[in-house]
């Protein structure tokens, strides 16, 4: 089989994908008719009442991480899924139903909308975490490549399906058919063969799981420079469900249909990023930071385009940079994390990254209102690109980090650093953990240097 599809060769896994592609379509088909039913039915184009509507969605990710990450480490993952994917069918027919029969407000979508953030936020961390127990180590960069893969491939699907039944049917039946394909991970869940999974040492009971994880990540440097990254990403670049219905209904004119294709047409770049990054054994911090540059500077190039044409032609690096990052930042993560603290550690991640949603979703969306809507995607771009820069000025004066670029030479980029000093013989035991955890990866990212860019 393919390096790139080898995750698949595991029958869990084969199982879990199968049901994951379904119900990745159906979630983004519902995230197009959300987004449309209240800036063109509930709303006259309200940018902000998007924004509220995303933000809601997101702030429980935020709130919930630490609890939600210990229910991911202590409780059985499969159980929390199955009961976290029943819940959110069940949100999605109500939402379904209220706008079929004509009763649907703006407070009833916003109140859905949080109740989908509250199951979501359980969910995520488990998910992630899950994926751990269905393949080897050796295999996780692989899977989480591949579960990208699956997501941006519903991403690709889903809008342009969602938009074409917007225009024939309206949004009430794209919310059922969404609320249906939760069945298909339920289906999966259940055919899988448990005693396969590779369950991990489940933590102990009490406000002290809560406090290791935040304690293990505070002394992980490298896992606090990525959270700073993908958590101005999430908060200010990653708004494009919100971002490209401005765009296409302010700048362009166009309707459902058109506003659906730019979400294939940006998943066409995030499906062959995550198919490269499922090729990828060893994601590094460095892979992180150059995708935040490349997003940043290409999210500029796509806010000045002039045409709908051009701007969706643009959107594909968009998509490209912005899933190289997700899945690189992801892996890496997952990869230097114990698996028993991999609940825990994934909660905090998915607040970082979904958490800053709720603060930058109002924001992007009084910022289309005030300047106009190719600001939206300008500012995400320009703050990606300010803060990678940053992080890359820190790692080189904190750090003692030294990179060097050689056209004639081989490798042509060399990233090093200078070794740590040695720890005092009077630290405490917690101290000598941290210390160890940093020069490990100290380690990992002196051998890089020895490989070409």
């Amino acid at each position: 089989m393919s390096p790139t599809f080898r995750s698949l060769s595991i029958p869990n896994y084969r199982i879990w994908a199968a049901g994951a592609i379904v119900s990745n379509t159906g979630t983004w088909m519902q995230r197009v008719a959300q987004d449309w039913l209240v800036l063109t039915v509930l709303t006259e184009n309200s940018g902000v009442a998007v924004g509220i509507t995303t933000g809601l969605q997101f702030a429980p990710a935020l709130l919930l991480a630490p609890v939600a990450g210990a229910v991911a480490d202590r409780l059985d993952r499969r159980r929390v899924l199955m009961a976290t994917q029943t819940a959110s069918g069940l949100l999605a027919l109500v939402l379904g139903l209220l706008v079929v029969t004509g009763t649907a407000q703006l407070w009833m979508v916003y109140a859905l909308a949080f109740g989908l953030g509250l199951v979501a936020a359980i969910d995520a961390p488990a998910r992630q975490a899950f994926v751990s127990e269905m393949v080897p180590v050796e295999v996780l960069p692989n899977a989480v490549g591949l579960n990208s893969a699956s997501f941006h491939a519903g991403r690709l699907i889903g809008p342009g399906v969602a938009g074409l039944l917007i225009h024939w049917l309206g949004t009430g039946p794209v919310f059922l058919i969404n609320a249906a394909t939760f069945g298909a991970v339920l289906l999966s869940l259940t055919r899988m063969r448990v005693a396969d999974l590779r369950r991990p040492t489940r933590t102990v009971r009490g406000r002290g799981a809560v406090r290791e994880g935040l304690r293990y990540v505070r002394g992980r440097r490298d896992i606090l420079l990525i959270l700073v990254v993908v958590g101005m990403v999430g908060t200010f670049g990653l708004n494009f469900q919100l971002t490209t219905a401005l765009m296409a209904r302010l700048v362009f004119d166009k309707g459902a249909g058109e506003y659906g294709l730019l979400g294939s047409i940006m998943a066409i770049g995030s499906l062959g990023g995550a198919l490269l990054a499922a090729r990828r054994e060893h994601p590094r911090l460095r892979l992180v930071l150059g995708a935040a540059m490349a997003f940043g500077v290409f999210a500029l190039v796509a806010s000045v385009m002039p045409t709908y044409t051009l701007f969706a032609i643009a959107l594909v690096p968009v998509g490209l940079a912005s899933l190289t990052l997700m899945t690189a930042a992801n892996s890496t993560v997952q990869m230097t994390t114990p698996p028993e603290m991999r609940g825990r550690v994934m909660a905090l991640y998915m607040a970082v990254f979904m958490g800053g949603t709720p603060i930058g979703s109002p924001i992007i969306g009084w910022v289309g209102e005030t300047f106009g809507a190719r600001w939206t995607i300008a500012l995400g771009g320009i703050v990606t690109l300010v803060t990678a820069l940053l992080c890359v000025a820190w790692l080189m004066l904190a750090r003692g980090v030294h990179v060097r670029y050689d056209l004639h030479a081989s490798p042509h980029l060399v990233v090093t650093e200078d070794p740590a000093p040695a720890a005092p013989a009077g630290r405490d035991a917690e101290a000598r953990e941290r210390e160890a955890a940093r020069e490990k990866v100290a380690a990992d990212q002196t051998r890089d240097s020895a490989s070409a860019a």
